[in-house]
């Protein structure tokens, strides 16, 4: 499972981080930049609450 970022939909909320701050960095100004595109085992959970918190669909998750 990989976790893709559409930065052009990012505004910046930060609200994806929460849920999967070991997948997902903030940058300075809180746009969201993913760490880890792979999904490690275990982080399928982390990484759904992630794209279902991202308000303008900026995050998906791809098999």
């Amino acid at each position: 499972m990989k976790l893709l970022l559409d930065s052009t939909r990012c505004q910046g909320y930060g609200l994806c981080q929460e849920p999967a701050p070991e997948l997902i960095d903030l940058d300075e100004w809180g746009y969201a930049t993913v760490r880890v595109t792979e999904v490690p085992p275990g982080g399928e959970d982390a990484a759904e609450a992630a794209v279902a918190a991202c308000p303008n669909s900026a995050l998906r998750l791809v098999k």
